[in-house]
């Protein structure tokens, strides 16, 4: 894991175009490639990000030419982050104000308590058990955010993203909107519709 924490610009070209205008920021590259962007805030999202496979370069540059006297200021590094579909990432770093890599090694993933792998295992076996027609095109599907309990299709060849817990809450909920949110950025699968199951779901999960 390199990480590096930077007054910095970023411009992202692909899908659509956004920009985030100078601020600090925290900027990581991980083990497998994945650039990503974050901000002092919020526990999960970062503001932009690159999936691997990607390739990175990183030019170091002097002051940035063509600026008046008065606008000039110092630009460290530019991060070009391009992947195989043509997106590209443009990290403009103005001033780099701490910076690691520290080798995190093989992460052992996210261990369910017995009462929901059982019904995880359960579910994969008969996803009919959840509605008609369901079939399941795999158990623990990986993303860069962790594994997505059942992946399966409907009736119509939709993907559908199951999230299974023994008690419902917020938190379930929230984490099935994360894959949903990352899932649905890959055209071989989009739309994705969740499904949430539960023993038992609190009513502030049934509210969200």
């Amino acid at each position: 894991m390199h990480v590096v924490i930077a007054r910095c610009t970023v411009d992202y070209d692909g899908r659509l175009t956004a920009h985030l205008p100078e601020a600090v920021r925290l900027l990581m590259v991980k083990a497998d490639g994945c650039v990503a962007v974050h901000a002092d805030g919020g526990a999960y999202k970062p503001l932009n990000w690159m999936n691997a496979p990607n390739t990175l370069a990183i030019d170091e540059t002097g002051d940035e030419a063509g600026n008046e006297a008065e606008d000039q200021h110092e630009t460290a590094q530019i991060w070009h982050v391009r992947s195989p579909k043509g997106e590209q990432l443009t990290i403009t770093v103005h001033e780099v104000l701490a910076e690691m890599d520290h080798e995190m090694g093989i992460d052992p993933g996210l261990v369910k308590d017995g009462v929901e792998a059982h019904l995880q295992e359960l579910l994969a076996a008969d996803p009919t058990s959840i509605y008609k027609g369901l079939r399941l095109v795999r158990r623990e599907f990986p993303t860069d955010i962790g594994p997505v309990d059942l992946l399966c299709r409907d009736t119509d060849g939709g993907a559908v993203a199951i999230e299974v817990k023994r008690r419902g809450d917020i938190d379930g909920v929230e984490q099935l909107t994360r894959y949903l949110d990352f899932l649905n950025r890959d055209p071989m699968l989009r739309p994705v519709r969740g499904v949430f199951v539960a023993q038992e779901i609190k009513p502030q999960a049934r509210v969200l």
